[in-house]
């Protein structure tokens, strides 16, 4: 390169803001990676409670302000499925007795719960899936369970009939509405693996249910999904190298404080969902004429559970993002709570005391999801959130 080149190229970096020798200008020496500006935290999460033991999904908050756990038996060594959070442990609930896994007894002891919930009129519902392992449900056994929180004893056990428990149905979720019909309704999520999803309507007086929406696009895992979460495509990866894409239906749920509407999506996707309940019910009403009822209202987030407020706005998990958000009603999406610690939001439910329980539990880092290896660090744990809004309205 002659001269007169060089001089013009040096002239050109000049220009550019770079000299020999020199670093641009504005810039500073090199420095520590953790002195650069960072992903902010959004909200104030607080802890409630860590775990040590087994992986906990559901959390609910009774309107005394005692708080219930589960613990689906998936692989963990799990010594109750269902506990109180007394002081810094967890004690078996109602007693240790019914949380035995008794194939032998199928109604009348806990196999393996993935839900509970508070009702607000004294008494805590158990949702037993009765699928441990996501095996078949054993039959008998999927169930729902009312306990008096006075008493601590069971006073209601309805079996799901045999036809609405399908040999892939994975009961998921529940919300309760007793201001219809004699004993009220439940709206039960099936987050069933073959994709065949659905929304179960149980009848609390009779135990009579049915599927509505089953396979619906709208309880079905939304086509195209492919989640990323800590950076990674989530897929399932067995130990034996074989993959299969992470397809998990209808799976969270919530129930608009005035009734008329039912909220849903499925763990497979970011679309959240709403149906008129008086369509849900009437038995009249077809699954075509149903399914054209249903509302798609946009994307929320890749979302495990869900909940609603006493003001009509609507709260969902992103578990890709690391975050809980809210739509208030006639309002848009916004990030209530993110940050690295909240490792796949779980449930949601909301206290008495104006904040929003949820769990973090670290779903995506099963083995089943790992090559069969184990990347979860415990403790697991129960953080909450405030949002100074009461809990919907059931009653």
């Amino acid at each position: 390169m002659n001269r007169l080149r060089l001089k013009r190229l040096a002239a050109s970096l000049v220009v550019a803001g770079f000299t020999f020798g020199a670093l641009p200008a504005g810039a500073a020496s090199p420095i520590a990676l953790s002195a650069l500006p960072s992903d902010r935290p959004i909200g104030h999460p607080e802890v409630v409670a860590t775990f040590n033991g087994a992986m906990p999904t559901g959390v609910t908050v009774a309107e005394s302000g005692r708080i219930f756990v589960n613990f689906p038996r998936w692989g963990d060594d799990v010594p109750f499925t269902v506990g109180e959070l007394k002081g810094n442990q967890v004690v078996p609930y109602p007693d240790l007795q019914i949380n035995q896994e008794d194939a032998r007894q199928p109604a009348s002891h806990f196999l393996s719960v993935q839900s509970v919930v508070a009702d607000g009129r004294g008494h805590l519902w158990v949702l037993d899936t009765a699928a441990p392992k996501f095996s078949t449900p054993i039959p008998g056994g999927a169930k729902l369970v009312a306990i008096d929180l006075k008493t601590n004893k069971v006073i209601k056990t309805l079996v799901f009939p045999a036809d609405v428990i399908h040999p892939q149905t994975y009961v998921n979720d529940v919300r309760f509405d007793f201001r219809v019909g004699k004993a009220g309704v439940a709206y039960v999520t099936d987050a069933s693996l073959s994709g065949t999803g659905a929304i179960i309507v149980m009848d609390l007086d009779t135990g009579n249910a049915v599927r509505r929406l089953s396979g619906d696009p709208s309880t079905s895992p939304e086509k195209g999904f492919v989640p990323m979460v800590e950076g990674k495509t989530l897929a399932v990866r067995n130990a034996d190298g074989s993959t299969a894409p992470f397809s998990v239906a209808s799976d969270g749920i919530a129930l608009s404080s005035d009734g008329s509407t039912l909220y849903y999506s499925p763990l497979s996707g970011r679309h959240l969902f709403a149906v008129p309940t008086k369509l849900l019910r009437d038995p009249g009403v077809s699954e075509s004429k149903l399914s054209a009822a249903v509302r798609d209202l946009g994307e929320k987030g890749a979302s495990d559970g869900l909940e609603a407020d006493a003001t009509g706005a609507v709260y969902a998990g992103d578990y890709e993002r690391n975050a809980i958000r809210k739509l208030p009603k006639g309002g848009e999406w916004t990030t209530i709570a993110h940050g690295p610690q909240i490792l796949w939001p779980d449930t949601l439910s909301i206290g008495p005391d104006g904040y929003l329980y949820f769990t973090v539990n670290q779903v995506h880092r099963q083995p089943n999801f790992n090559g069969g290896k184990d990347l979860r660090q415990k403790p697991y744990a129960l953080l909450r959130v405030r949002i100074n809004a009461a809990p919907a309205v059931n009653h």
